[in-house]
């Protein structure tokens, strides 16, 4: 030890009494922004619920459901979309004229474009649903929608809200009903996707409480919850079928799945003609394509997100996502739309005049019950039927090959006008 120096003197000592120092600082610091991160984590939890304790209020308001008898014209709102949209839904609207051709005449019924909700429109007004459009989408009874582009990402659009999750908030469209049949299969399947809570509805309200933690939030109401079952069970109790089947994961998300499957089980004991079972989402997946036990299932009722992910699976039977249209239903709108994206490669590629229309066309006959227009409805979709799914003498590829979406709707619009439509659709059905 040098002459004059304690042990402490020491630059060794120095040097670790200097880091212990520096370590101490560090972790005063990280304690200090951790405190602040949960702090604000907190003030953008508590603004979270009291948005949805509102909206619970709201549900428990309620309010009745449009008469479309009522209703002079009936304003059927179209959005055309993004991407292959505009394309579809031009051939979708133009089968609709046809078989609505009258109607429209005698002023029952009143086709209405609506603007501003391309990806350009709504990334220009920085909101994922420009209030004037949604003012023009409240002034429709019905809404027909193309596929509205969802910027993720890494993209090149500003990363807005979901449009779609957006509408179906606002309109409050908190059923998404989406049937797939396949008589040759045995399948007949129509699933009732609730639309309004779930991962989605705070699907853009997630924080990263630092640069090391992100969490999103998956939101169930006892309302919310309550009307999508009891919708899928009068569904059920209306069309003679004797079982509904509820989808969770409620053994692993306990506290909101498990809100959802103890709601469906309070309910299906107002029915007891009807079989009431309940599965979990990764077993529903493999059972849809189990042709042993496939065949079981007939009304399926689902929190969001599985609904979405099982109905896709689901289309695949009925020859893809493009094939299969979608109803979101609420009790003062109702939308319909492809359940597919706008695929923007197709038209990048130049290939969007050969987009299958079939999607937009079984939305528009969705469209046509729901308002009171059976008999237009069962024409049309058994028009659809025998061109897609029997006859097929207009093929359609997405590309050069195969037809484009305006001969597919010609070749449909013929087959409607086959007096023995009916017969023909009859001798198809196994």
């Amino acid at each position: 030890m040098a002459p004059g120096r304690t042990g402490f003197d020491q630059p060794i000592y120095k040097r670790l009494i200097t880091q212990k120092c520096t370590n101490l600082i560090k972790n005063q610091v990280l304690a200090m922004n951790q405190t602040e991160a949960i702090d604000r984590a907190k003030e953008h939890f508590a603004r979270l619920l009291e948005t949805q304790l509102k909206r619970v209020d709201q549900m428990k308001a309620g309010e009745d459901w449009a008469d479309y008898s009522r209703l002079m014209p009936i304003i059927v709102g179209v959005v055309g979309g993004d991407g292959i949209g505009p394309y579809i839904t031009k051939e979708a609207v133009r089968v609709l004229e046809y078989v609505l051709e009258k109607e429209i005449k005698d002023g029952r019924l009143r086709l209405r474009n609506i603007t501003g909700l391309t990806i350009e429109e709504r990334v220009k007004a920085m909101k994922a649903l420009p209030e004037e459009t949604l003012a023009a989408l409240k002034e429709c009874h019905v809404i027909l929608k193309g596929p509205l582009t969802t910027p993720k990402k890494g993209d090149k659009w500003p990363n807005l809200e979901s449009a779609n999750v957006s509408m179906r908030r606002e309109l409050d469209l908190f059923a998404n009903v989406r049937p797939v049949k396949v008589p040759e299969k045995g399948i007949d399947w129509i699933f009732y996707r609730e639309n309004t809570e779930g991962e989605y509805v705070l699907g853009s309200s997630g924080i990263n409480v630092t640069d090391d933690l992100a969490v999103d939030f998956k939101v169930i109401t006892s309302q919310g919850a309550e009307r999508i079952v009891r919708l899928a069970f009068e569904y059920a109790r209306k069309n003679g079928i004797k079982r509904v089947s509820a989808v969770t994961k409620a053994n692993v998300i306990k506290t909101t799945d498990g809100k959802f499957l103890e709601t469906a089980r309070r309910v299906a004991k107002e029915y007891p003609e009807i079989q009431f079972d309940d599965w979990f989402v990764d077993i529903m997946a493999a059972k849809l394509v189990d042709e042993k036990r496939r065949k079981d299932f007939k009304v399926i009722v689902l929190p969001n997100l599985y609904g979405d992910i099982l109905t896709d699976e689901a289309a695949e039977f009925q020859g893809g996502v493009g094939t299969a249209g979608s109803a979101n239903i609420g009790k003062r709108y109702a939308m319909f739309e492809a359940i597919h994206g706008s695929a923007p490669r197709m038209v990048e590629e130049g290939r969007a005049a050969f987009a299958d229309p079939a999607s937009m066309m079984r939305a528009a006959v969705m469209l046509l019950r729901h308002i009171g227009f059976v008999d237009q409805a069962s024409k049309m979709e058994m028009a659809l039927d025998i061109c897609g799914l029997f006859d097929k003498k207009v093929i359609l590829t997405g590309r050069a090959d195969g037809a484009t979406g305006a001969q597919f709707a010609d070749y449909v619009m013929e087959t409607i006008r086959d007096p023995d439509l009916e017969g023909r659709w009859r001798s198809y059905q196994k």
